[in-house]
């Protein structure tokens, strides 16, 4: 019976059961998703026939670009991550053009179903498609100009981070609204609905199925269609940023990223890296000269006696620094060739490399003898910055106020700069855009006037450091050039052959004096270049010359040079020379009674000038001690003692070879010999080595040495500049060596023999060869 009453139901009664069965669950499905209809706005299928172009054909993209799926090992990204990673570029013209109904992912198989609309019953086909291209209206169509060149700083990993940055910033409320509109915008680029992506999947997913320019686009145009274009704004800004900061480093990259020195006779360089040693930088300064000595102990002339902090290029206003200090001025001191200018170009290699200062968004280096060209005509800050880096001209005037846009500017070498820094008298300056004279610049920069939100970093000289008035707020530290293992990581890395590098280690370590004086970079350098010359014209295996007058010449010669080009172009030779002889007079003096440190008193006998001697010539240098509490004293020194010998040996012996003056003799012995037959070679040398040896504490060898080696041709050569008349004298070394040989022979003097021996060698000869001849 049972079984009758089920077989006889009808088909109606059937229908009525499923028909109640389906709004139940209809209902059910409603209330589930009435609260925020479009936060989770499930799209209709697309109807499965007569679509029109196939998605995947390329025909209807017009040219969208997919970009390559980023690396998953992208590092977790949150919202409290700042622009500064990314600063630096223009922005991005992608040229997107919002006109069709739909669009479809570049990503997104054909044949799925969230890509289609199901048709409902009851409609024709015609109104079905009427009324899903009326629902998608608003679907934006990407577009990108197939001729428009991608700028080269527009990458996979600077797009992610731009807008996630960008997007880090809205609330937890609005980024829930900004990933409705993209699942109900572009639901074809999702599988599921984007609302359980965190932000990092959510942008890698968007560049999987979009260009970069079309993601950077559409996240554009999603932030201005819900009300927050300040953020578009930002994103454009980080576009924009990203392309100068970009150009900048090609620019800085050229300019700085090639060593200074040329390797091989092609003239081909190696780049900076290859080459770089790292220096000796030092948190205190007033440090005074470095006073090591071959033969001689020298107590530290009242100099700064605390034992500073090491530091690296790395260390100068890092962020760490500007937490503790707040101050945004460095000022950078060390002696002529002590590598200042090495450890400026270290540091800007390293913020285009991303090795540091990456909370820097621009760094401009300049050097004073760039800046020479806007002397004597208004300019500003600003049209400075566009002068010698055109691709600036797209920062706008915010960038250069702006807190989360760090600017650094390098000023390398104020010690050339030769206006006057009167921080009494010149007026202030504020604006960069303000046209002015070039010196105001300056003095403004040096006081901290002009871009209160920049940082500025100073090189100089010591004695320019005196010249910044007492209020400027700024840290400072001092280059001390290298240490000994930077001295032979240098020569390591200068020779790419080893055995090379080996040889030249090994000949500096075998002549103490050298060694000592390769603490600066420059003098290593002058070293590097002369034994290159000697391996590529005779051979690796070339003997090496044992003089150390050589060195010091071209040492010597290389600071003058610099003195008459940058610093005093002015300068006739005939002055030159009188500054020498009278430097080289007051080191002669200060040497033979056993001094090193140069008085205020010495200054006023000689009548030369302390700027001269520092700042033009680099040839001395000036620190400050406080002898007493409440009170400091400026003092100056040679660079190095050996440079103090070097230039008293160089007065001797300009004093005979223009005046035929020997300056060893009595003032009146010298008038009756200048009456009746004038002077001999032999005779100068004579008297000094007989001078030379009555000094038991032998505070004149090495002024000895510099005084033979000047006797040879080659470095008589090089003095020629010198020199009032193109005369040559006769070769005299036979004679000079015999005297040499004869003094080590009579052996009157046991502990200074090692030195003759030394000054033979200066010579050009051994004991066994002057024996011989």
């Amino acid at each position: 019976m049972a079984d009758h009453f089920y077989g006889v139901m009808d088909d109606a009664e059937m229908e009525v059961e499923a028909s109640s069965i389906g709004e139940a669950v209809s209902a059910r499905g409603e209330n589930e998703y009435v609260e925020d209809e479009d936060l989770f706005y499930i799209p209709e299928r697309r109807p499965s026939l007569d679509l029109g172009p196939s998605p995947m054909e390329a025909t209807h993209w017009h040219h969208v670009v997919q970009a390559s799926p980023p690396a998953l090992s992208y590092c977790s990204m949150t919202s409290e991550e700042t622009s500064d990673n990314m600063e630096g570029e223009d922005r991005c013209s992608t040229g997107v053009e919002l006109n069709r109904a739909d669009s479809f992912s570049s990503c997104y198989s054909f044949d799925s179903d969230d890509c289609e609309k199901r048709k409902p019953s009851g409609l024709t086909r015609d109104k079905a498609e009427e009324e899903a291209a009326s629902e998608l209206t608003d679907t934006p169509e990407l577009m990108t100009d197939p001729n428009e060149i991608r700028h080269p700083s527009l990458t996979v990993a600077f797009t992610l981070k731009a807008i996630c940055n960008t997007l880090g910033k809205l609330s937890k409320g609005d980024i829930q609204k900004f990933k409705g509109m993209l699942w109900k915008r572009y639901p074809q680029s999702f599988n599921t609905h984007p609302q359980s992506m965190d932000l990092l999947d959510l942008v890698d997913r968007l560049l999987e199925c979009y260009s970069l320019e079309v993601s950077m686009q559409i996240t554009k145009t999603l932030l201005q269609e819900i009300g927050f274009k300040k953020l578009v704004n930002y994103l454009q800004t980080l576009c924009i940023r990203n392309e100068v900061r970009h150009d900048l480093s090609d620019t800085l990259k050229r300019k700085y990223g090639k060593a200074c020195e040329d390797l091989n006779t092609q003239g081909e360089r190696r780049s900076f890296d290859d080459n770089f040693a790292n220096l000796y930088m030092t948190t205190t300064c007033d440090n005074g000269p470095n006073i090591e000595h071959e033969v001689l102990t020298i107590e530290k002339l009242d100099s700064n006696r605390e034992e500073g902090k090491l530091l690296s290029t790395k260390d100068i206003l890092s962020p760490e620094k500007l937490k503790q200090t707040n101050l945004k001025s460095m000022f950078i001191t060390g002696v002529a060739g002590s590598g200042k200018s090495t450890a400026m170009r270290r540091l800007i290699l390293d913020w285009i490399e991303e090795r540091s200062h990456q909370h820097v968004s621009f760094l401009f280096p300049f050097t004073f003898r760039e800046l020479k060209q806007f002397e004597g005509c208004n300019v500003s800050l600003l049209e400075i910055i566009q002068t010698v880096y055109p691709e600036t001209k797209k920062l706008r005037d915010e960038e250069y106020r702006s807190e989360d846009c760090k600017i650094m500017f390098v000023f390398d070498g104020l010690d050339e700069y030769n206006g006057n820094l009167d921080f009494q008298h010149t007026e202030l300056l504020c604006d960069h855009t303000d046209s002015t004279t070039l010196n105001v610049i300056v003095v403004n920069l040096l006081r901290a006037r002009l871009l209160y939100r920049g940082l500025f970093i100073v090189t100089s000289r010591p004695l320019v450091k005196c010249c910044i008035p007492w209020d400027a707020h700024y840290d400072e530290m001092e280059l001390r050039g290298f240490r000994d293992p930077d001295k032979n990581e240098y020569f390591r890395k200068r020779f790419q052959d080893p055995d090379q590098a080996a040889r030249v280690i090994a000949y500096i370590d075998s002549l103490k004096t050298l060694r000592i004086m390769c603490h600066l970079p420059l003098f290593c350098s002058l070293v590097a270049d002369e034994c290159q010359c000697i391996f590529t014209k005779r051979g690796t295996h070339a003997e090496l010359p044992r003089s150390i007058t050589h060195m010091y010449t071209k040492l010597l010669l290389t600071l003058t040079r610099q003195h008459r080009i940058f610093r005093a172009p002015d300068l006739d030779p005939e002055r030159e020379r009188d500054f020498l002889l009278k430097l080289g007079k007051l080191a002669f003096s200060m040497l033979e009674r056993g001094q090193f440190k140069i008085t205020k008193s010495d200054w006023k006998e000689v009548g030369i000038s302390d700027e001269e001697a520092v700042t033009n010539s680099g040839l001395c240098t000036q620190y400050i001690t406080q002898p007493f509490v409440l009170l400091s004293e400026k003092v100056l020194s040679f660079i190095h003692p050996t440079m103090q010998e070097y230039l008293a040996a160089l007065y001797v012996f300009l004093s005979f070879r223009n005046q035929g003056k020997n300056i060893f003799e009595q003032p009146l012995k010298h008038r009756v010999r200048g009456l009746l037959k004038g002077h001999k070679m032999m005779e100068l040398y004579k008297s000094a080595l007989d001078r030379s040896l009555q000094c038991k504490d032998g505070k004149l060898d090495i002024f000895m040495r510099f005084l033979f080696g000047m006797a040879t041709k080659t470095n008589m050569e090089l003095l020629q500049t010198f020199c009032t008349s193109p005369v040559k004298w006769p070769t005299v070394i036979e004679d000079v060596a015999a005297l040499i040989t004869k003094k080590i022979r009579e052996n009157h003097h046991p502990g200074r023999t090692s030195n003759l021996q030394c000054c033979l060698e200066e010579l050009g000869m051994s004991a066994t060869e002057a024996a011989s001849s």
